[in-house]
């Protein structure tokens, strides 16, 4: 049977999806999901007070969400592609909706973690939605529309710090909660109305013990790298933490070698063009994050330091929001790219773009429409890069396996993140200045993580230009020329 995606008019006959509400509506639901990164931002100083705990408890508010997301977006990729990809997709964005309202009324500390994982859990509608478009839009639109989908992670978190930064500012902070809600419910209702169920199966059981290995070790990995700042480096908590997920992955690892059905194909994902793309995802996941960390501080810094510019909350969400805009702007291009001449090349192109970026940050740093100029370009260069990684992984996987290809592929970009926000950390509490009796991240602390968010831009370019070339005309979804379909199932019609 042939791995290539079954679109509804080949089917039985039924009319073919209506593309723009499909691209529209999935676009959405990815924006509103990515959202949550930012959503408790503006919080995060205010949290001890409002919730009658501790910093260091209220920072699992955010350290939550990572965990459950890491854990989330791989197992809903792969329940996806077993039991229908727009089914899990609603799973998913219920799972947003109950987190919202759970968090919302909450008053107290266990509640609002419990909010937040709910939350986290919903990360694997990005993903799933690129893995609908492959299978239910036609092949001329599949290219700008995955890549749009691709760039929402990153639209979401930008648009969503002055939006809830203005939220925080003018209402009771219940209300950012109250927001996501309502949201999440509308993309349900609109993913009820426009987004067909897609027809592309793959058989087997799933594979519970590989996703609570996965769990385990994946938990283990990212809070050692999010909390080993706090814990202390050489900590035995933090050692013990990556010693564990290291044995427990190549356990993991041994186990999805040898079970009929795995949670991820191991023999798929190794393949060359599936493992160069996520490992250039980790590289782009640490470049993007940096921005995120660097240019707001260096907005909201009191102009006193002589670096910071002493701006709002408000101000530095607004001044970071056209970079959303931009990533949105940019998705057609690198659609129009990699068609081309190939979503490497777009790739490659993408990071350089970055890098220029931060190189231009180190240079130019003293007034807002510098930090303006800053985000627009890095914002065009993520576009490109997130744009072109979904028909990469596409490009070397059967259509039976999308969902669980891309959810991976989103991990690592996740992984990347997670690792830019503990490096960055540990550079800018080492390199302080003082200031009235503070310790302050200094300016060369902050260019220094410029500096490695433009490192790990070219990292992406050198990783990228491993990448093999594919044949002309090779259309998405085939497996890389010369590489047999030997992971998964064969599609199955349901």
């Amino acid at each position: 049977m042939s791995d290539a995606p079954v679109r509804p008019a080949e089917a039985g006959g039924s009319a073919p999806p209506r593309s723009n509400a499909v691209v529209a509506v999935l676009a959405l639901a990815g924006i509103v999901v990515s959202l949550m990164q930012t959503l408790v931002i503006p919080i995060v100083p205010e949290l001890p007070k409002l919730l009658n705990a501790s910093a260091s408890d209220t920072a699992w508010a955010v350290t939550a969400t990572l965990l459950a997301a890491a854990v989330a977006t791989p197992v809903m990729g792969r329940l996806g592609d077993m039991y229908g990809k727009r089914r899990m997709l609603l799973v998913s964005v219920a799972l947003l909706v109950s987190g919202s309202v759970t968090a919302a009324l909450s008053e107290s500390l266990l509640p609002m973690i419990i909010g937040r994982v709910l939350q986290g859990l919903a990360s694997g509608v990005i993903p799933l939605g690129i893995s609908i478009m492959r299978d239910e839009l036609p092949a001329e639109r599949l290219g700008s529309a995955t890549a749009l989908m691709s760039a929402s992670l990153g639209v979401g978190g930008a648009l969503g710090l002055p939006a809830a930064a203005l939220i925080a500012e003018n209402f009771d902070w219940h209300v950012l909660f109250w927001t996501s809600a309502c949201l999440g419910a509308v993309a349900a209702v609109l993913v009820v109305l426009f987004v067909p169920e897609s027809r592309v199966r793959t058989g087997g059981r799933f594979d519970l013990v590989g996703a609570v290995g996965m769990a385990t070790g994946l938990v283990c990995l990212l809070l050692a790298i999010s909390k080993g700042a706090d814990w202390g480096w050489t900590g035995g908590t933090t050692l013990g933490l990556f010693g564990a997920a290291v044995v427990v992955l190549l356990a993991w690892g041994w186990w999805e070698l040898r079970v009929q059905a795995p949670l991820v194909d191991l023999r798929t994902t190794a393949r060359r063009q599936v493992l160069v793309t996520n490992l250039a995802s980790i590289a782009v996941g640490f470049a993007m994050f940096a921005m995120s960390l660097v240019l707001p501080q260096l907005l909201q810094l009191p102009s006193a330091t002589g670096y910071g510019l002493g701006k709002s909350m408000l101000a530095a969400g607004l001044v970071m929001a056209p970079s959303g805009l931009v990533m949105m702007a940019t998705a057609p291009v690198s659609a129009a790219v990699s068609k081309a001449k190939g979503p490497k090349v777009t790739l490659m192109i993408g990071a350089l773009i970055v890098a220029a970026g931060y190189l231009i940050n180190i240079a130019l740093m003293s007034e807002v429409w510098h930090f303006v100029l800053v985000s627009c370009v890095i914002g065009a260069g993520i576009g490109f890069t997130y744009g072109s990684m979904p028909a990469l992984i596409m490009g070397a996987v059967p259509a039976s396996e999308t969902a669980a290809a891309n959810s991976l592929n989103t991990l690592m970009r996740s992984i990347g993140t997670s690792s830019a926000s503990a490096i960055a950390g540990v550079v800018l509490a080492q390199m302080t200045t003082d200031f009235g009796g503070f310790a302050l991240p200094s300016k060369d602390g902050f260019r220094t993580v410029l500096a490695l968010g433009a490192g790990a831009a070219l990292l992406a370019f050198a990783v990228a230009s491993f990448i093999p070339r594919q044949r002309q005309g090779s259309g998405q979804g085939a497996p890389t020329a010369g590489e047999p379909t030997d992971a998964g199932a064969s599609a199955v019609k349901a």
